[in-house]
């Protein structure tokens, strides 16, 4: 018990010499105190107008799927937060993601919040983010997926938590990363079958709200929705920060 104690305190004395150090600042002003302050994240323009999220071509309501569309993909909306093309969101995302700064969540997820509270989508039974390979987790240190999934479950309704699953999905299959593959059909190829339901978990007529970071193709949602309706979803949505684009992703 004592060496666990010792062990804390050491780790509290060497986040503050950190902090001393290694002030955190927002990566937009410089002020101090969190990555992206309070008066930055809120000149960051929500999207207004959404699009299908399968086709990217008929404008939608908060993003939801349209009639043709819901003929191929299990997926009933994807909410796209806020267009990439602004720089402190690709700036963000990019230390998230690529420079392991897990505690972007906060600010990332409260943005998440933001655009959801914004929307009609129904309330999720549970909130689900999108699973990592053991290995690349192993490699990251974190799911960034699940630190924004977990911010959102407790905080989109403070006073109510939301039912939070982060081991609801399992990525099976390692696959390389999505952004290497330029292909649009290439891109489904590599990650068709990798994802599967954890153990006995339950997802019958429920409704889910899956949560990744950015998308791209949409393919890994599109995997994972599929997944999840064949289990008996009800209804699976997805949020994400921002959509890429890459060349060739229709092609």
């Amino acid at each position: 018990m004592m060496s666990l104690e010792l062990s804390t305190k050491s780790k509290k004395l060497h986040a503050l010499a950190l902090d001393i150090l290694f002030p955190i600042r927002c990566i937009s002003c410089k002020k101090e105190g969190r990555w992206v302050c309070e008066a930055c994240r809120g000149r960051i323009r929500l999207r207004t107008e959404h699009v299908c999220g399968v086709c990217e071509k008929m404008i939608t309501p908060d993003g939801l799927t349209c009639l043709k569309c819901k003929k191929k993909s299990s997926l009933d909306g994807l909410l796209v937060a806020a267009s990439y093309a602004q720089p402190l969101v690709a700036q963000a995302v990019h230390l998230y993601k690529y420079r392991f700064v897990s505690d972007l969540s906060r600010e990332l997820g409260e943005l998440l919040i933001k655009a959801l509270q914004k929307t009609d989508i129904p309330l999720p039974d549970m909130v689900v983010p999108i699973p990592l390979h053991p290995r690349r987790l192993r490699w990251r240190g974190f799911n960034q997926s699940a630190l924004l999934a977990g911010h959102i479950a407790a905080n989109l309704l403070p006073q109510n938590p939301l039912p939070f699953d982060e081991n609801m999905l399992v990525r099976k299959r390692y696959t390389p990363p999505q952004m290497e593959i330029s292909n649009y059909q290439n891109r489904k190829q590599n990650i068709a079958g990798a994802f599967s339901l954890a153990g006995r978990k339950d997802v019958r007529n429920k409704t889910v709200l899956l949560i990744d970071d950015v998308a791209t193709t949409g393919s890994t949602i599109f995997e994972c929705a599929r997944v999840l309706k064949a289990a008996g979803a009800r209804e699976v949505f997805a949020a994400v920060i921002a959509r890429q684009e890459i060349k060739s992703q229709r092609q």
